[in-house]
């Protein structure tokens, strides 16, 4: 007789609980979240004039007295289903900056908009795909660098080839380079955020330090690890009136003067680095290949639409580090560096990051704490004051709408209730078989996600045929 595996008793003694059934019910308001976190304590909502008690909830009635919440992790690789949840709010939040709502005018669609593609420059050459199936970088000449390695590659690349994003020659890859652009890559993009500005009061024949006075420059940008592990920036790129999005923008700024001040502020900007024997002097400045579109807001033709660019940017939110072969986790040593990384191209990366953050002179950069980033120290999403709504805002949307769906009677005394809450963290993740039924709850509310979407697109199909 085959003997129970530890998941399988850890199984049986979680579906035999008294508190199986509310437990799976918690598992499921949070979407089958990968790594919950337990919280115990009460909320108590009392009527503001009488102190009468309206609604109250503790979980000492709970099963193991706690209540499950999501862990709000936005890597898809570290918990799918609050990932996909933030990519949603990251949708609306661009969204809302191109086509209003969220607190936001509908006249920022007449607004001049642009979607911005920056990207770094190159740190040495790279094994990529290209297209019409040619090889990924032909020498006719043939010959060997310094290293006796090939300066070319005949190769014909494919998705999924190991080699995609792989220097040549690790040993002519300027890897320092590579890790100072990264360390200085959110300086540069305020350096390139002024330079706008000052190009376009330039352009319109104004004082610089008066432009907040006639137009306002408000953006929203998510930061991508390309292949070769460098950071590129996507940003939609938005002028205002003076006040922000509920104000035009005067006559002379349009989208044609918005690119123009782009482009030259993409050529012009450049960040010192600190200089170190080891390093040497260095220039940081943003690379050749630079995109440049304005929004349409709608065109059946145009990739460049308010909700194609909202998807675009809410795709690569939930990405990271560890999409190129990184790790999500900081770094406590040297020695982690073998096993945190996916490539020899990455740990090399990791390993300028620990070198260069052992030195005094770039001790500010930090680099050795964000050495599992590459030492990008950004957030994945950034954006201006004024461009939209914030998360919070849309999390506190999100939890109100459920609060009222579930509790009718209460949809109109937020103005006189007065609420008291007590809570504490207690726990997080799950024991072996928990976390096998959370992955078979996620799964299913992804199918039914699926499903649900298919049959949208059905009736939209059925709906624009003749």
């Amino acid at each position: 007789m085959r003997s129970l595996s530890d998941t399988e008793r850890d199984l049986v003694r979680l579906v035999v609980a008294p508190g199986f059934d509310r437990w799976l019910e918690q598992i499921r308001n949070v979407g089958g979240c990968a790594h919950p976190i337990y919280l115990s304590g009460h909320t108590t909502v009392r009527d503001a004039q009488t102190g009468e008690i309206l609604r109250h909830f503790d979980t000492a009635g709970e099963p193991n007295g706690r209540l499950a919440v999501r862990c709000r992790n936005r890597r898809e690789t570290r918990c799918a289903p609050c990932s996909y949840l933030h990519s949603g709010d990251t949708f609306h939040l661009v969204r809302s900056g191109l086509s209003g709502g969220k607190g936001t005018p509908e006249i920022v669609r007449e607004h001049p908009r642009l979607f911005v593609t920056l990207t770094a420059p190159s740190f040495g050459p790279v094994h990529h795909i290209t297209e019409d199936g040619k090889p990924c970088r032909p020498r006719r000449d043939g010959g060997n660098c310094a290293h006796g390695r090939s300066v070319g590659c005949g190769l014909v690349h494919s998705d999924g080839d190991p080699l995609l994003g792989q220097p040549l020659c690790g040993g002519c890859y300027d890897y320092a380079g590579h890790v100072l652009w990264h360390a200085h890559a959110g300086l540069l993009w305020n350096r390139f955020c002024g330079r706008v500005r000052r190009s376009l009061a330039t352009s319109a024949g104004i004082k610089q330090t008066r432009l907040r006075e006639h137009a306002r420059l408000s953006f929203a940008k998510v930061a991508e690890y390309q292949q070769r592990a460098a950071v590129h920036f996507h940003a939609v790129v938005r002028l205002d009136g003076p006040t922000g999005p509920d104000t035009p923008p005067p006559n002379w700024a349009t989208a044609e003067l918005l690119e123009g001040a782009v482009l030259e502020a993409a050529d012009a900007v450049t960040v010192i680095a600190p200089y170190s024997a080891a390093t040497g002097e260095r220039t940081i400045r943003w690379g050749a290949e630079l995109d440049v579109h304005a929004i349409q807001s709608f065109s059946d033709s145009s990739p460049m639409t308010d909700d194609r660019v909202a998807a675009y940017v809410a795709k690569y939110v939930g990405k990271s580090v560890s999409e190129a072969g990184g790790s999500d986790r900081p770094l406590t040593s040297a020695a982690e560096i073998p096993y945190a990384a996916g490539n020899p191209h990455i740990r090399a990366l990791m390993a300028m990051c620990w070198r260069l953050g052992g030195l005094v002179e770039l001790e500010e950069l930090r680099l050795r704490a964000w050495a599992h980033t590459l030492g990008y120290r950004g957030h994945v999403l950034t954006k201006s004051r004024a461009y939209s709504t914030t998360y919070a805002a849309l999390r506190a949307a999100r939890a109100d709408h459920l609060r009222h769906a579930t509790n009718t009677d209460l949809q109109d005394l937020n103005d006189s209730t007065v609420t008291d809450s007590a809570w504490r963290y207690v726990g997080s993740g799950y024991t072996p078989a928990e976390a096998e039924i959370a992955s078979g709850v996620a799964e299913d509310q992804a199918q039914l996600r699926d499903i649900a979407r298919g049959l949208r697109d059905r009736a939209g199909d059925a709906g624009a045929s003749p």
